[in-house]
């Protein structure tokens, strides 16, 4: 184990031992401990619900509405935004539309997706699919328009379609920021769905938290937020070291102790001369 995950794995230790010391002494300050449920108590009722059948449903219905709404969201995202950010046509036609719909909240849907889809499941992936589309959208559409130039016009110039610039140039040189955009939407499809199956939702690990909550069962509703944190940072690192893959050829920075430069790939490291000297 490096120094650093050393030092992330002492930091969450400490984190809980405070809670633990928390909770125990039924510490009631200006912040109240006294009726939270201790670590033990949670870990302890963790241990029982991964045992039973019905946990696993949960997640398991939880990740295939994610899965579902993201992917839905991720193309379609990125597809619109590239239209928007390379057609005056289609900036004219869909733009001020989306830019009426995207302040609007995705959880604020969900009357929509009541009296819109004939079934809760559909209206739950729909919210899903509103919550990441729009990050994915804006971050592909910011980054296809900051794309210089100079690269098209080379692609063109040796004979290339418009199509061949759209794979070869636009796409790639506009991943950085999709994948941004990826990392937002599902973050955001997270918070959106959890609220949607607390809401509307007959099972999954949302509507399991909030039936915790309903009847005082408050190691088991810190159970539920435990697993959604723990899915919620499975899915942003899987988004996170697939955009890290596919953007390999980029530039990587590499930190460097200070008074010295980052070595160059293949060179020897470059000491900083100090001013004056």
């Amino acid at each position: 184990m490096t120094p650093r995950h050393a030092l992330r794995v002492a930091s969450l230790a400490g984190a809980l031992g405070l809670w633990q010391l928390l909770t125990s002494l039924d510490v009631n300050l200006w912040l109240r401990f006294e009726q939270f449920p201790t670590v033990t108590d949670i870990a302890r009722t963790f241990g029982q619900r991964a045992g039973s059948g019905p946990y696993w449903q949960d997640l398991t219905d939880s990740l295939t509405r994610i899965v579902t709404g993201f992917s839905l969201a991720s193309v379609a995202g990125v597809a619109v935004g590239t239209a928007i950010a390379r057609s005056r046509l289609a900036a004219d036609l869909l733009g001020p539309i989306l830019e009426v719909l995207r302040p609007i909240p995705a959880i604020a849907l969900v009357p929509v997706a009541i009296l819109l889809f004939p079934s809760n499941e559909q209206g739950i992936v729909f919210i899903t699919f509103t919550a990441a589309f729009f990050p994915v959208m804006v971050s592909t559409r910011h980054a296809v328009r900051a794309l210089t130039p100079v690269w098209e016009e080379a692609v063109l110039t040796m004979g290339g379609s418009r199509w061949r610039v759209l794979g070869s140039v636009v796409l790639p040189g506009a991943l950085p920021g999709i994948f941004g955009g990826l990392s937002v939407g599902i973050g955001v499809s997270w918070i959106c769905v959890i609220s949607a199956e607390m809401i509307s939702g007959e099972y999954g690990v949302g509507y399991r938290t909030w039936q915790d909550y309903t009847v005082v069962d408050y190691p088991g509703v810190f159970v539920g937020m435990a697993t959604i944190g723990l899915l919620g940072w499975l899915t942003s690192t899987a988004v996170e070291l697939l955009g890290r893959r596919l953007t390999r050829w980029l530039p990587r920075t590499e930190s460097a102790p200070p008074g010295r430069v980052a070595p160059r790939r293949g060179g020897p490291a470059r000491e900083r001369v100090p001013a004056g000297t």
